[in-house]
């Protein structure tokens, strides 16, 4: 009666499932729909579930929940992205902590090729809005991405600045997208869509709510390959978001301050700690990110399987067309044992082909 994507969004929505056993779910059954058409007493027997959510999720009281939300999105121009999708950005997928659904605005693509975030106080002074704008503006022969949270101060100035120099960019928000906060941003978050967007793991409807901004900032860091942290107090949204970004081994760099300065107490305490390099000029941290030569100027490296065992070439094009999968995703796709996957995993890690990442989780090096 209903296509796969009504399914996924009614098992997300399911009180009780989430975004881990949605996952977990999805990846046992093969499809949310096979979760739905699943008998309670086996579904009670999946690792997690249990009797009082198995019958709950058989119960199908989502169905009308969804329903509604199909309605709200596609009249409001927005989408959603399943963690299974092409168009759910493999930085976020390789990640053990992911939202399994993504609600999205705009016309950018959220895998771009280089991506910057840009973080740091609301109450930025005049010295680190003028930064922002020149690392931004040295950053835009590269052109990367850049990542951020639409707050004031820092934020904006960052998602301006890259408007500014024809940089796609994207405004991360923890609430649903059919209320921009603060409202100040409307006309920003409206030109960001040309090329980038906004995003949220929050539904329609939802308002801002503090809880909700502290795990917005894992979404900016792991859409991050680096997180440029400008000017942060010791305690604030930006120390998050550089410390979600060192937990998901992404380069982290911070910009020095004055040490009689509150708003730079949080960057200085992350160099001292080795937690962040110091920012000395795009150049240096562009070479210690191996970026190279500009855009236009990369040349194309195509992935040569012929060395590789069909097991072997399975699992690379697998991680080549899907992303950083984890292993019990590329079990199901590859319908290997696990025993033999885990055997062929480590050898290709060994040759420097595959890479392991946190969550047992695998990508391309």
């Amino acid at each position: 009666m209903y296509p796969e994507r009504f399914y996924q969004l009614a098992l997300w929505l399911t009180p009780g499932v989430g975004d881990m056993l949605t996952r977990l779910l999805v990846s046992h059954c093969g499809s949310a729909e096979a979760v739905f058409k699943l008998p309670p007493g086996k579904l009670q027997k999946i690792r997690g579930i249990g009797d009082l959510l198995s019958r709950t999720i058989s119960a199908k009281n989502s169905f009308a929940q969804a329903e509604q939300m199909f309605q709200q999105l596609d009249q409001g121009g927005y989408t959603f992205l399943f963690f299974t999708d092409k168009a759910y950005p493999p930085r976020l997928k390789s990640l053990y902590d992911a939202p399994a659904v993504l609600f999205f605005k705009g016309q950018g693509n959220l895998n771009h090729p280089r991506t910057v975030g840009i973080v740091g106080t609301r109450r930025a002074t005049d010295y680190g809005k003028r930064l922002t704008e020149e690392i931004v503006e040295q950053l835009a022969s590269y052109q990367p991405a850049i990542m951020s949270g639409l707050a004031y101060g820092i934020d904006i100035t960052a998602h301006k600045a890259a408007l500014k120099y024809g940089l796609p960019t994207f405004g991360v928000m923890a609430n649903g997208l059919d209320t921009i906060y603060p409202a100040e941003h409307q006309k920003t978050a409206f030109q960001m869509q040309e090329s980038g967007g906004i995003l949220s793991e929050q539904p329609l409807g939802i308002k801002p709510d503090r809880r909700f901004f502290l795990n917005r900032n894992r979404i900016i860091a792991g859409l991050s390959d680096v997180v440029i942290v400008i000017e942060s107090a010791r305690k604030g949204g930006a120390m998050g978001t550089a410390e979600y970004a060192n937990n998901y081994n992404r380069d982290v760099f911070a910009i020095p301050g004055n040490l009689k300065n509150p708003g730079s107490e949080g960057c200085n305490f992350l160099i001292y700690h080795n937690k962040a390099q110091l920012f000395l000029d795009v150049p240096s941290m562009v070479d210690s990110l191996n970026w190279g030569e500009r855009s236009g100027q990369q040349k194309e490296h195509l992935l040569d399987l012929s060395m590789l065992s069909q097991e072997e070439s399975q699992i690379m094009s697998l991680l080549r067309d899907n992303g950083s999968q984890h292993i019990d995703d590329l079990a199901w796709k590859s319908q290997m044992p696990m025993s033999r996957l885990a055997s062929l995993l480590l050898n290709l890690e060994f040759q420097g082909l595959i890479r392991s990442l946190p969550g047992k989780v695998y990508g391309l090096s």
